[in-house]
């Protein structure tokens, strides 16, 4: 089964997330488009990721509507095309930010961390939290996981 094609069976959106999200390389892409470097040979060079794999990813990203693709042109130069997240793919971000602070604290490097999350308004330092409608953060201890019928 490859990713885009997630079965009416796979029910659990943690499930549905990890299935579509959870490839190697994936949440390295999706970082790269948001800090917008979202041209195809940019993300490449980035990454250092192998061509047929960055093509592969992002087919998958945009069947599943977590990524747009957009031409462009440059003069003289074939059609080529730009990766935008959409609004599935913003809301990915948070994954991101969750996984990049699970992944400091059970092992943080000596020289400190590799990437921060920080407000691009402010510069401020952010922190990934679960809050109630009105905004207000919610300990991880109150936090729980109900399954639902659809």
């Amino acid at each position: 089964m490859t990713t885009t094609e997630l079965p009416d069976s796979m029910t659990c959106s943690i499930e549905r997330a990890v299935t579509l999200l959870g490839e190697r390389w994936t949440p390295l892409i999706l970082r790269e488009l948001h800090s917008g470097v979202v041209r195809f040979a940019d993300i490449q060079q980035r990454l250092g990721i192998a061509t047929n794999l960055l093509t592969t990813r992002l087919t998958t990203l945009a069947a599943a509507g977590v990524v747009e693709k957009r031409p462009y042109r440059d003069t003289g130069a074939r059609t080529r095309y730009e990766y935008h997240l959409t609004d599935a793919g913003r809301d990915a971000i948070l994954i991101l930010g969750a996984l990049q602070r699970g992944g400091a604290r059970p092992a943080p490097r000596l020289s400190g961390p590799t990437v921060k999350r920080l407000d691009r308004r402010t510069g401020a330092r952010l922190d990934v939290s679960f809050t109630d409608p009105e905004g207000r953060a919610v300990p991880l201890d109150a936090v729980a996981f109900v399954r639902t019928r659809t």
